[in-house]
This record gives C-alpha cells, structure tokens and sequence, in this order.
C-alpha cells in the first residue's frame, strides 16, 4: 500500500488555551488534488501551519510519507517535500523579484535555474531587477507561488492563493496549480473561489469549529448543496461564465 504523501492522525493543536483544530484526521493521496473547504474561521489556515511545521500539534501525529515529521521544523519538511504557499503572499516586497526568486530555491539545490518559475509566469522576466513592492498584486503572487516550482516539492499547499486578483490573474494563477498537478505533485487547496477549487479537486474536506465536517470525492458533489450546507456566507464564488 502506498502511504499518504500527508496524513493527520488525531490531530489538535491552537494557540494558547484557544483549541482551534480538534482530533483531525486527513490523509493526501500521492499525486492528488484537495480542496479544504470552510468558513472563515474555521481552522482552515492553522491546519496548513500544523502541516507546514509552523504550529506545533497539541496532539496526534504528522505523518508525510512513512515519516513521522510531528516534531519536524518547517525547514526539515521542506526538506521531505511539503511546501506552503500563505496568505498574504509571504514575499520580500523591498528586494527585487530576482532576489525573492533566489532566496525560494532550497539550499540542498542552489544550482536550480530560475528558468524553472518563470517559463511558468513569464510576465517575470522583464520585472527581474524591479523590486517586488512595485509589482501588481498578481505578479507578486506569481513570486510567492514560483516556490511551488523551485526543489521538486511533492506536497504544495495553499492558502487563498486568488484573494484580490483579478480574474485574468486567476486564470493565470489556477493554469500554474493544474501544470503541478499534472507533473504529479499533490495540492491541498484553500480557496475562497469553491467551484475553482472543486474543478481541479479529486477529493474534498470540509471543516467547521475545527473539526472535519465532510469528506469525499469532489466530483459527487453539487456546488450548491456545498454553499448551502457546509460554507457560511462569506465564502464567494466565481459567478463569470465558464
């Protein structure tokens, strides 16, 4: 049988005496595609921290591969495949985005050409020696998500990669996810677009107070049932024709 490429086993885990996730268990098939869905609120951010090493888990255990990595710093499962995308694009805006760039290739591949993210967003390669406070929101999402392209990562997870894009950026930003996917890399997705993120999702969690709600195959899913079921009215959805 083929290990999960990540996997939650009774995981807790908050801040101070806040519990926010409560006794998750979550698995990420090798080379799959899943949506994380909930509202605002719900823990959906601090389950991809857990992930990413930058919580510790109050309980439970990590797992990605056969490698029990609860007690990993995020360096190290870097090291072992994960990588996170965050919120709020987690760039240097006061260094240019060829430095940005640099600083996103993993020591242990220091020889890695930048050629690797910017055959996927072009648009970069006239903007290499500008810093990257000057790009548009989209060009600097391209930075932040060139990680995803730099050490062969086989788990990448991101959190609202689309908030306060355009829909052009969008497009852009979701052909990029599709290309890793189709490479083989896993994808957790947290997304404010829930039909974006149940088109390209082969499996759906939903979590509501910390807890997971829902699983299954995105496909057996009606989007409708989803929003009016599961997702609070905060969450948006793309209304643009397909």
């Amino acid at each position: 049988m083929i290990a999960a490429q990540l996997r939650f086993e009774g995981v807790s885990a908050g801040y101070g005496r806040a519990t926010v996730l409560r006794d998750i268990d979550l698995e990420i098939p090798p080379a799959s595609v899943v949506a994380l869905l909930g509202s605002n609120g719900a823990g959906k951010t601090t389950l991809l921290r857990v992930a990413s090493g930058l919580m510790r888990t109050g309980a439970g255990r990590v797992l990605v591969g056969d490698r029990d990595v609860t007690r990993d710093a995020p360096s190290a499962r870097r090291r072992h495949g994960v990588c996170l995308i965050p919120e709020g694009r987690g760039i240097f805006r006061s260094l240019t985005v060829r430095e940005n760039l640099l600083l996103q290739i993993p020591p242990w591949e220091k020889d890695t050409s930048l050629d690797t993210a910017l055959d996927m967003f072009p648009a970069l390669r006239t903007r290499l020696h500008d810093t990257a406070g000057r790009l548009s929101g989209g060009q600097q999402q391209m930075v932040a998500l060139s990680r995803a392209f730099f050490g062969s990562p086989s788990l990448v997870m991101l959190d609202e990669v689309s908030m306060g894009l355009a829909p052009i950026v969008v497009d852009e930003i979701f052909a990029a996810l599709r290309t890793l996917a189709a490479r083989g890399t896993a994808l957790l997705i947290v997304e404010q677009y829930v039909n974006r993120a149940l088109a390209v999702a082969d499996k759906v969690y939903m979590i509501g107070h910390g807890r997971i709600t829902f699983q299954g195959s995105a496909a057996d899913l009606d989007q409708t049932e989803v929003m009016r079921h599961y997702l609070s009215h905060d969450l948006t959805t793309d209304h643009r024709p397909a």
